[in-house]
C-alpha cells in the first residue's frame, strides 16, 4: 500500500502543479476586508490550518457570508519557472500558510463548485489536515477554527498532513519546518484584552477556561498529559496545535513553553514567534512580547498579524510614533479600533507636553490619566508624565508610587530607543522623573544614579545635564550638612544646606535639616518657618511635624504644638515618647487656659472601679473622665473592651474608668445604667456625654472631642 504522502505527491502532480509548495502559497488568512465586516475579530486566538489548495478557490467562490469574493490569479513562480496562484480578498496579496475566513464565515466551504461542512470527509479522503471548532461557534466566530474538533474539506488529491510543506517542494521530514511553511494556528494578533481571560470580544471566556471576563487566569495544567505529549514530540506542528489549546484556555505559561519548543524545532518561523508573543502578552510580559513581535517580522517583513499585534503592543507602552508605522504595515487599511486607541493616546500625549510646557501640572496630570484610560495602560512613559505632574503638586507619595510602576514597565526594546516625549528619549525622561522624585524624598544617592543614567541615554540634552548637574550639588550639599551636624557645628551645617536650596529650592529634606540646627540654636521661629515650608512641599512629613512641634512647645505655641502632636500620634500610634509629649503639651494647653490639672496623670490602665465613694472621687477628678460600665460575660463588652483598653493608651490624658455593674449594682442604680456598655463621659465633674452600645467610632470621636 503506497504512503499516503506518495499518493499524495502523485495526485497533486497530476493536477498540474509545479510544486507542493506553489500549492501551499496558494492560500492565505485576510486580516483586512473593505466594510465593518471587513477586519477579523481579532481577539480570537487561533487561525486554522490550511484545508483548502488553490485549485479549490474559483473567481465566484466565496469566504463568508458577507459577501467577501475570492479571486485568484497567476503570477509567474520565482522560485520553479511555472505560475502558481495569488490568492487574495478585495484583490490584496495573500499570506501563506493561513485559510481564509471572513468575519461572519458560516463554516461551509467550496471544492471544486461543491458545498462541504466542517467535520464532513468524503470516502477515500485520507488523513484529516487540521483539528478545529465549526465556525459558528461563538467562541472561534472571528478565527473559523479553533481545535476541538476534526474538519477536513478536501478530496485525496488535496490532502497533506499539516506542516510537512518545504519551499523546495519536497516533502520533509517530520519535525521540520521551514520559515515559509504552511503558518497555521497563528494566534490573534493581540489587539485583544489578552491576559483577562477573555479571548473573544464582547467578554465571552475561552472554551473551556472555565472563568469569567476580566479573570487573570492562573496556570492549571503543569500535570496535562497533552502539554507532556508535546514536549516529547518531534512534530513542531503538535507542539503548536497543543500550545494553542493551552493559551484558549488561559495557561499561558504552559502556552508559552509549548511555543519555546516550537521556536527551537524551528528557530526561523514567523508564526512561532508571534504565537510566542501571545503568550507572553497574556503573562503581561510586554517588553518580551514586543521583542518577539519585533523577530517575527524580522523573519517575514509582509506578515501583517505580527505587525498588528505589534502596533497594539506598542500603543499600550506608549511608543505612537512606531505603533503608527506596525498598523499601516499590517494591510492597506489600518485596524479602526487599534487606529482609533492611537489616536487618542496621541492627543493626549499632546496636551500633556503642551500643559508640561507652561507649568499647567493639573492639566498635565489629567491628561497623563487620560492617555493611561484611552490604551496605552502599560506605557512608563506616561506614567513618568504624572508622577512628574504628581511632583509639582506637592503630592510626593503619589509621585513615588507612578514613577517606581513606570520603572518597573520600563522596556529597552529597539522600538523604544527613538521615541521621543518633550524633546527627551523615552526612556531617559523615566529616569529623569526618579531622578527628581528620589531627591524630594531624600533619597540622595538613588536619585545621583537616576540623572546619571538618564544622561547615559540621552546625553544631548541640555535639560537633563542641567538636573544632572543640580541634583550632585544638592547632594554634595547635603553629605557636608550631615557632617557638620554630627559634630556639633551647627550653624555651618545650616549654611551648607542653604547651599543645596539654590539648587533645589523645593526640596523639604533640606529645609528639615536646616530647620533641626535653627533649632539647636535657639532659632525657634526659623526652625518654624523651615518646617513650614517642608510641610507645604510634603504634607505630613513626620520629621517635619515633630520638630514644628517642637519649637512651637519653646515658643508656648500650646494649641499648634497639641495640633502636631495629635497628627503625629495618629501617625505613631504606639510610639509613648509622642505620647507622653502630647500629653504634656496638653497639660500646659489647660494650664495656660487656666483650667485644674494638679491631679492629671500621664498613661497607666483603665482603672476598675469598686465603689460609690472611690466612682465619685474619680470623676470629680480634673479634665476628662470616661467611664465603662460593663459586665463580664457580655459578649458586647467583651468585643470592646480591647478598643477602650487601646484608647486609653491612645489618649493619655484621659482618665479611663470602669464600673463591673455585677460586681458594684449600688454604682450601676445610682447611674441608673441598665443597658451594657453603656459609656458616659465627664469633663470638670459634669457629666458631658452619654452612649449606649456606641460603634467604636462613635467612642473614639467623642473621646477625642472632649478630650481635647
Amino acid at each position: 500500500m503506497a504512503h499516503p504522502e506518495d499518493r499524495t505527491h502523485k495526485a497533486l502532480t497530476a493536477a498540474g502543479l509545479e510544486s507542493i509548495s506553489d500549492r501551499f502559497h496558494a492560500l492565505s488568512f485576510e486580516t483586512n476586508k473593505p466594510d465593518t465586516r471587513e477586519f477579523l475579530d481579532l481577539n480570537s486566538p487561533v487561525s486554522p490550518l490550511p484545508t483548502r489548495p488553490a485549485s479549490a478557490v474559483t473567481p465566484s467562490s466565496s469566504s463568508s457570508s458577507s459577501g467577501s469574493s475570492i479571486t485568484a490569479k497567476p503570477v509567474p513562480n520565482a522560485g520553479g519557472g511555472g505560475r502558481k496562484p495569488e490568492v487574495g480578498i478585495a484583490g490584496r496579496r495573500s499570506h501563506s500558510g493561513e485559510l481564509l475566513v471572513g468575519s461572519n464565515d458560516t463554516g461551509l466551504g467550496t471544492i471544486d463548485g461543491r458545498t462541504t461542512r466542517p467535520g464532513h470527509r468524503r470516502s477515500g479522503s485520507g488523513p484529516l489536515i487540521y483539528s478545529g471548532t465549526s465556525v459558528g461557534a461563538s467562541a472561534s466566530a472571528s478565527a473559523g477554527v479553533s481545535a476541538g474538533s476534526s474538519t477536513a474539506s478536501s478530496p485525496l488529491t488535496n490532502v497533506l498532513p499539516a506542516g510537512n510543506i518545504c519551499p523546495s517542494g519536497r516533502i520533509s521530514k517530520t519535525g521540520m519546518m521551514s520559515r515559509n511553511a504552511a503558518r497555521s494556528d497563528v494566534l490573534g494578533s493581540g489587539t485583544g484584552n489578552y491576559g483577562h481571560g477573555s479571548i473573544v470580544r464582547g467578554g465571552t471566556s475561552g472554551a473551556g477556561s472555565g472563568k469569567s471576563p476580566g479573570c487573570e487566569l492562573s496556570v492549571g495544567s503543569a500535570g496535562d498529559p497533552a502539554v507532556r505529549r508535546a514536549m516529547a514530540s518531534t512534530d513542531p506542528e503538535e507542539v503548536k496545535r497543543v500550545g494553542n489549546e493551552q493559551y484558549k484556555r488561559g495557561h499561558f505559561a504552559d502556552a508559552l513553553r509549548l511555543y519555546d519548543r516550537a521556536i527551537a524545532m524551528c528557530p526561523d518561523n514567523a508564526a512561532c514567534h508571534s504565537n510566542r508573543a501571545a503568550a507572553l502578552t497574556g503573562l503581561k510580559r510586554l517588553a518580551e512580547a514586543v521583542k518577539e513581535c519585533e523577530e517575527a517580522v524580522r523573519l517575514d517583513p509582509a506578515y501583517g498579524r505580527a505587525h498588528l499585534r505589534l502596533a497594539s503592543l506598542l500603543i499600550r507602552l506608549g511608543q505612537v510614533d512606531d505603533a503608527r508605522r506596525h498598523l499601516f504595515l499590517a494591510g492597506p487599511q489600518p485596524n479602526p479600533v487599534e487606529l482609533q486607541k492611537l489616536q487618542a493616546v496621541e492627543r493626549h500625549l499632546g496636551r500633556c507636553g503642551d500643559a508640561r510646557k507652561i507649568g499647567d501640572w493639573k492639566s498635565a496630570w489629567s491628561e497623563s490619566d487620560a492617555a493611561l484610560a484611552a490604551g496605552a495602560d502599560s506605557s512608563s512613559l506616561i506614567l513618568a508624565s504624572k508622577a512628574e505632574a504628581l511632583l509639582r503638586l506637592h503630592q510626593l507619595e503619589e509621585a513615588d508610587l507612578a514613577i517606581s510602576s513606570a520603572s518597573k514597565l520600563e522596556t529597552s526594546s529597539s522600538s523604544s530607543l527613538n521615541t521621543k516625549f518633550v524633546g527627551m528619549l523615552s526612556n531617559s525622561f523615566v529616569h529623569f522623573v526618579r531622578a527628581q522624585v528620589e531627591m524630594a524624598l531624600g533619597r540622595f544617592e538613588n536619585a545621583v544614579s537616576a540623572a546619571e543614567r538618564a544622561r547615559q541615554i540621552d546625553p544631548g540634552n541640555l535639560e537633563i545635564t542641567t538636573m544632572l548637574n543640580n541634583v550632585r550639588s544638592v547632594a554634595r550639599a547635603r553629605s557636608l550638612g550631615n557632617e557638620l551636624f554630627n559634630s556639633g557645628k551647627f550653624a555651618e551645617a545650616c549654611l551648607a544646606y542653604g547651599e543645596g536650596l539654590k539648587y533645589d529650592p523645593l526640596n523639604p529634606v533640606l529645609y528639615c535639616n536646616r530647620a533641626a540646627c535653627r533649632s539647636k540654636l535657639g532659632q525657634w521661629e526659623k526652625s518654624v518657618e523651615d518646617c513650614n515650608e517642608a510641610l507645604r512641599i510634603q504634607p505630613n512629613y513626620t520629621k517635619a511635624l515633630l520638630r514644628r512641634a517642637a519649637s512651637n512647645s519653646k515658643l508656648e505655641r500650646w494649641a499648634e504644638a497639641v495640633r502636631d502632636y495629635e497628627v503625629l500620634r495618629q501617625e505613631l500610634p504606639g510610639d509613648t515618647e509622642m505620647a507622653e509629649a502630647l500629653f504634656h503639651a496638653q497639660v500646659a494647653l489647660r494650664t495656660s487656659r487656666g483650667e485644674e490639672v494638679s491631679n492629671m496623670k500621664f498613661g497607666g490602665e483603665v482603672e476598675e472601679i469598686t465603689g460609690v465613694e472611690q466612682f465619685q472621687a474619680a470623676i470629680t477628678l480634673p479634665g476628662v473622665s470616661v467611664v465603662y460600665f460593663m459586665a463580664a460575660l457580655n459578649q458586647n463588652c467583651s468585643q470592646i473592651t480591647p478598643f477602650v483598653n487601646a484608647l486609653c493608651t491612645r489618649y493619655p490624658s484621659v482618665n479611663f474608668l470602669k464600673v463591673d455593674v455585677n460586681e458594684n449594682p449600688a454604682v450601676a442604680k445610682a447611674e441608673n445604667v441598665r443597658i451594657v456598655p453603656t459609656f458616659k463621659i465627664y469633663k470638670n465633674r459634669t457629666r458631658v456625654k452619654e452612649m449606649i452600645c456606641p460603634s467604636q467610632q462613635v467612642l473614639e470621636y467623642s473621646v477625642k472631642h472632649y478630650g481635647f
